[in-house]
């Protein structure tokens, strides 16, 4: 301790856990210093950027709360609980957002043929009874024609 020159305040025991850290806030660092931000948000559609933003947000708070903990301060009392809640609650709408865009559409025109072709045109049908009932009687020849008797249901 005194060898390296630094006054230490902390334990011992969680100096690789604090060294991690450090070298992930550090690698953070270094990809935010290489992203050219606004370069990006005008090729962002503006969902694109909601979403680009709210990860953003929701990452500093993140951030700051584990700053909370490491400082001793209980964040669940803090206002940051509500900080990251609240854009919570933005994530969940842009999620819904998104969910209605991939959402199967309905095919009006080919719902209306559907249906056009399925409903019952009495005129139209049974003309065409009698044009192929009027066809048929001309192809056969004179032969009796008998029915078959209906039977019950027993």
């Amino acid at each position: 301790m005194a060898a390296d020159g630094k006054t230490e305040d902390y334990p011992h025991e969680i100096d690789d856990q604090l060294t991690g850290f450090d070298s992930s806030v550090t690698a953070i660092k270094t990809m935010l210093d290489k992203l050219p931000r606004n370069d990006v948000m005008h090729k962002l559609e503006p969902l694109d950027q909601a979403k680009l933003d709210l990860m953003s947000a929701y990452t500093l708070n993140s951030l700051f709360w584990m700053y909370l903990v490491s400082q001793g301060i209980n964040p669940r009392e803090h206002g940051i609980k509500q900080e990251l809640e609240r854009i919570r609650t933005y994530m969940n709408k842009v999620k819904e957002i998104t969910d209605r865009k991939k959402a199967a559409r309905l095919d009006k025109g080919a719902a209306a043929r559907f249906v056009r072709s399925a409903l019952y045109e009495p005129d139209e049908k049974d003309s065409r009874k009698k044009s192929a009932s009027k066809k048929a009687a001309d192809a056969k020849p004179d032969t009796p024609q008998f029915k078959r008797p209906k039977q019950s249901r027993s």
